[in-house]
């Protein structure tokens, strides 16, 4: 997984953000109101899963987050899917050896609500290493829908993001990169169980508070108490998610020198040659 902020592939047009909408409180309450409906336990892996652990979630999530990145989808795309799996994991016990295959209908529902293309069945059937067929995915789309009763336009820490930046006093030019920022700090929170706790909104506003930091744009304090009056969020807890977005972050760039140190070895190993790497390659663990 790359967690990169790097400009992506030109994608299909898209219109522009209506600036009255944006401006309209209304629509952000809304959003606030809603975003609980929308919200998995977080008590899911003690109360009714027994097959699964959170390092598997992971594992999946990077999959998912991997066969995202590698098809160009939508921002959105990605934290939509991981919400469908958190609520489905919050109601139905499912077997590890149903976890990839679950992702990969999640991902399915999430691309039709959010792309212009969406992702296909044969697609997503090759990512697995065809471990699964097409019934199979078809089979289990149906099964993912009734358990969501068809509810899928869940509200997403994405779906904040507009609404707060265009409250933010930022640098002219500036709020396209903070947002790019933040859709990556949204998808790091996205692959981590310990984020579920988090409201969609607080997770937008962290993740904009610690993108807003990174890039040395205003003074930290001053941006949080912000941040938290437009979301009416207390300070203290918008601060802990921050921060703990900030060292997942870390954590996350130290992971990936140590795989980039260990991918080094390997090459050498091979004469200079690299070995392959796929996405598939999460299905040689026990999912």
């Amino acid at each position: 997984m790359e967690l990169l902020c790097a400009e992506s592939a030109p994608r299909a047009p898209r219109a522009g953000r209506d600036p009255q909408l944006l401006g309209d409180r209304r629509v952000l309450q809304n959003l606030l109101s809603l975003e609980e409906r929308y919200s998995p336990r977080v008590s899911y892996f003690q109360c009714v899963q027994r097959d699964i652990q959170p390092y598997m979630r992971k594992m999946l999530a990077f999959w998912m987050l991997e066969v995202c990145e590698e098809q160009k989808c939508e921002e959105e795309v990605f934290p939509l899917a991981m919400n469908y799996v958190d609520r489905y994991l919050s109601s139905v016990p499912v077997q590890k050896n149903h976890l990839q295959l679950l992702g990969a209908v999640c991902m399915l529902l999430a691309s039709k609500l959010r792309e212009t293309m969406p992702l296909t069945v044969e697609k997503l059937c090759i990512y697995t290493d065809n471990s699964i067929t097409p019934q199979e995915l078809l089979h289990w789309e149906l099964l993912v829908l009734e358990r969501l009763k068809w509810d899928l336009v869940s509200v997403t820490a994405n779906d904040f993001l507009p609404h707060i930046l265009h409250r933010l006093a930022l640098p002219a030019g500036r709020a396209p990169l903070v947002q790019k920022h933040a859709q990556t700090f949204i998808a790091l929170c996205a692959t981590d169980y310990t984020f579920v706790m988090y409201p969609p909104s607080m997770v937008a506003t962290g993740s904009l508070g610690a993108a807003v930091h990174g890039l040395g744009l205003a003074p930290g304090d001053a941006v949080t108490e912000l941040l938290a009056g437009i979301t009416g969020t207390e300070v203290d807890c918008l601060k802990a998610c921050q921060e703990q977005i900030e060292a997942a972050l870390a954590e996350s760039l130290k992971q990936a020198s140590q795989s980039q140190q260990e991918f080094s070895a390997k090459a050498a190993a091979y004469g200079g040659s690299q070995p392959t790497s796929t996405p598939t390659d999460v299905t040689d663990v026990n999912l």
